[in-house]
């Protein structure tokens, strides 16, 4: 059975398994759309928020970045694997106990105030946006290869399965489709991992497969030799980079809290009955994480060497490209990789000098990686798959986080609070269908590669909420002045530094022209840092935070 056959029985057989969830657990209610009725078992939860949170960056996008980039991609394992754990362990607790449904709610009623909630439903559907428009665009990749259609048909694909289980199922229906998500993405990762680490070392762990000898009688082992192709090609060597370090650690700081203030993976913590059962989903979802996050580095670096030998040939003198292996021919349809012969010998070859012939585009390595290892069609159609439910996932997620903010946080919350349960929830699924349609349009558009544009996203909550968010929890004189005017000044800041460097002035995006060497990705935490001083300082010069507010933060932090 060829490859697309299998891929159009795995894919439609997934989506009959998520709609089918949908159909079974129908919201009836605004609980239930909100916050699946808070209900939800801690391992299910767990797995929910695992899959909510490994995303087309993490599935698709991050091993093709620490591929072509190597030591500076562990930026983003070090930095979205912390960030969880700072979530996890200081924030999620204490927002289950305050027992909102959104962090709009929250900093609402923590801060006293309705212009600080409208703030954050502002950040809220800012960041989600951004967030999304990665999302959609790993659907759009993985559709445009598999199914051979364009990436907007693939985009227009993914937007009408999202709208039916995100729409009619809310919380309740994405909370256990994600579970279903979560067992597809994380089986479609490992298995190639396996045959391929199999393959190259003989070795059936992927992760000690990362650290083996090349069973080619080399005796070398697979790290030294990315070193040694890597230099060879004019690239930098593959274990030391070339990020300052100043730049490598606002990267990672700013994955980190932006991280623990995402609100699609907040909420999640609002959806289990007690805080016990919050702290325990959450070492579950860590658990089910770092499955697929130690295991990124092995497959960046499997597809890295296979890549490079494919290409150029074992010994290096270029493939002819009339003997180009399928998968070259198959992505070249896509667009996303091309060949331009400038020596016109007729042979392709890859480097990072004036040798280079080949456009490569990294958010296609995981994908192609199958191929490339000359894997059974079964597995590659199973990792198109995994990659379609990662990218769908997160997307319901952050659509019904929009959703709520609009008809919740917005509307009942503010601008309609004589509005009855029937039409919330009637406004909150106009919400969701109005924000497919827009996330399908950045999904199309989309701004840079799928990872770089989610870590926009986390720069974004690191820059807004998360100081809202700590100093809610653990400052009593922190008032709705200071957080309003820190929210404020934070992602004002950060969204005009991403939008001067990566839109409007893209000739000067390199490290001679950043501010103290900082790029786009890492702003976020000389945000967090504006907002962190801006709040202080003007909280000290306005009226002091109300006896009754300061008795609720302290009834948040009793265990």
């Amino acid at each position: 059975m060829d490859i697309q056959t299998m891929t159009f029985i795995m894919i439609g057989l997934s989506f009959a398994l998520y709609i089918g969830i949908a159909i079974w657990s129908h919201a009836s209610s605004t609980r239930e759309f909100y916050i699946a009725g808070a209900h939800v078992h801690p391992v299910a939860n767990g797995m929910a928020t695992a899959a909510d949170w490994m995303s087309a960056a993490s599935f698709i996008s991050m091993a093709g970045l620490i591929s072509f980039m190597g030591y500076d991609g562990a930026v983003y394992l070090m930095g979205w694997t912390g960030g969880y754990v700072l979530l996890a362990l200081c924030l999620a607790p204490y927002l289950r106990k305050f027992g909102k449904f959104t962090v709009p709610d929250f900093i609402g009623d923590r801060y006293y105030s309705q212009t600080a909630r409208t703030v954050a439903v502002i950040c809220t559907i800012f960041i989600s946006f951004t967030y999304v428009a990665g999302q959609m665009r790993g659907v759009g990749v993985v559709f445009s290869r598999f199914l051979e259609v364009d990436i907007v048909t693939g985009v227009m694909i993914g937007m009408a399965v999202v709208f039916f289980y995100a729409v009619l199922g809310g919380m309740k229906g994405i909370t256990y489709t994600q579970v279903a998500q979560y067992c597809v993405l994380i089986f479609a990762y490992l298995v190639p991992a396996v045959f391929i680490s199999l393959l190259m070392t003989g070795n059936v762990i992927p992760q000690f497969g990362f650290g083996s000898v090349v069973n080619d009688g080399s005796g070398q082992f697979l790290l030294d030799r990315l070193d040694g192709l890597s230099t060879e090609l004019g690239f930098a060597a593959y274990t030391t980079g070339t990020k300052s370090t100043i730049d490598m650690f606002f990267i990672t700081a700013a994955l980190m809290v932006g991280t623990a203030g995402l609100p699609h993976v907040i909420v999640r913590f609002f959806t289990v009955p007690r805080v016990h059962d919050a702290r325990k989903s959450a070492g579950w979802a860590l658990l089910f994480i770092v499955v697929l996050y130690t295991t990124a580095p092995a497959v960046a670096s499997f597809a890295r060497v296979n890549m490079i030998n494919t290409i150029n040939a074992e010994d290096g003198s270029g493939t002819p490209y009339s003997e180009a292996p399928g998968w070259i021919k198959n992505w070249e349809q896509t667009g996303l990789i091309s060949w331009e012969d400038k020596n016109n010998d007729g042979r392709m070859f890859y480097a990072a000098d004036e040798r280079n012939e080949m456009k490569i585009d990294r958010d296609i390595m995981v994908l192609a990686n199958p191929e490339i290892a000359n894997l059974p069609a079964w597995v590659i159609a199973l990792v198109a798959a995994g990659g379609i439910a990662a990218a769908l996932s997160t997307s319901a997620g952050l659509l019904l986080v929009i959703s709520t903010a609009i008809s919740h946080d917005l509307l009942k919350r503010n601008l309609m609070p004589d509005i009855t349960e029937k039409k919330e929830l009637l406004f909150a699924r106009l919400a969701a269908a109005a924000a497919i349609l827009v996330a399908g349009y950045l999904g199309v558009n989309p701004p840079d590669y799928v990872a770089s544009v989610v870590a926009f996203a986390f720069g974004l909550a690191a820059s807004s909420f998360f100081p809202a968010i700590v100093m809610g929890i653990f400052s009593q004189k922190m008032n709705r002045e200071g957080a309003v005017a820190g929210m404020i000044v934070g992602i004002t800041f950060t969204a005009s530094y991403i939008i001067y460097f990566k839109f409007l002035n893209v000739e000067l995006n390199s490290a001679d022209n950043w501010w103290f060497g900082i790029s786009p990705e890492g702003i976020g935490t000389l945000g967090m840092l504006l907002n962190f001083a801006v709040a202080i300082t003007i909280s000290r010069f306005t009226a002091a935070t109300p006896d009754n507010i300061k008795q609720l933060i302290l009834n948040i932090r009793h265990p």
